[in-house]
């Protein structure tokens, strides 16, 4: 695993995003197209202002695909994920995407999984930009997460270290507003994409961080199975690799 380390959150979403502009434009090069996956959360805030206004990218060419979103959540709800996609990413980039693949927790939610499932497996993923949480999940797979499934996409239940992250980052008026289930891309599903560019700002992510990079690989810290991949490129903030035994960079 690559880590790198900046002195604040900007640095550090610039460098998370030229680095994956970069693996989305040897895509293009090479294959004429490109796909990726896209996280949301506070934690993705500048990666994605970032990687809109990246340079010599041909986003007509690209498909993206949704990483999480909560079940039952209005699209028009301040903390709907399809919402936060299109007002801070698609609706921000200088040409239409080819495609994006919206997550809708709406509706019949398991067709909904097997709909983005039959798009994704027919087009494997270039670079997926994600986060790791406060209980050290990987989009919405908490502890214990499904390290098994080969399902693309699965509904999961919100632990309550989850829904109290979602409410303390000021989504939500109250826990009991935080919904209790997502849609999730499946840890075996985010382990296929190509190269992983995780980004983590943040002090209060500090002890998922090194739960995540330096004890077992664990489904009691879904992160840790990024110690498994092959090209994952970890970007931290000082105060997220605060706890670090021997951080770098």
């Amino acid at each position: 695993m690559k880590m790198q380390i900046e002195d604040s959150v900007e640095s550090m979403s610039a460098a998370a995003a030229a680095d994956g502009a970069e693996i989305i434009r040897a895509a293009l090069a090479s294959r004429g197209e490109a796909n990726i996956v896209v996280a949301t959360g506070a934690s993705q805030f500048e990666v994605l202002s970032c990687l809109s206004q990246a340079p010599d990218i041909s986003w007509n060419r690209v498909r993206g695909f949704h990483l999480d979103e909560y079940v039952g959540l209005p699209i028009t709800h301040g903390a709907s994920f399809r919402k936060y996609l299109w007002e801070r990413f698609v609706s921000q980039l200088p040409l239409p995407m080819q495609s994006f693949c919206f997550l809708d927790g709406e509706g019949d939610c398991q067709a909904e999984c097997r709909r983005a499932g039959n798009l994704i497996r027919k087009n494997p993923i270039d670079v997926a930009f994600v986060g790791i949480g406060e209980n050290g999940h990987l989009a919405f797979n908490d502890p214990p997460a499904d390290f098994e499934t080969e399902e693309p996409y699965v509904l999961v239940e919100l632990d309550e270290a989850c829904r109290k992250q979602q409410l303390g980052e000021g989504w939500f008026p109250a826990l009991e507003d935080v919904p209790r289930r997502a849609i999730s891309m499946s840890i075996r599903q985010i382990m296929k994409s190509g190269t992983i560019i995780c980004s983590v700002p943040d002090a209060r992510k500090a002890d998922a961080v090194k739960n995540a990079l330096e004890g077992a690989v664990s489904p009691q810290v879904p992160a840790s199975i990024l110690q498994d991949h092959p090209d994952c490129r970890l970007y931290l903030d000082r105060a997220a690799a605060s706890l670090l035994t021997a951080p770098a960079g």
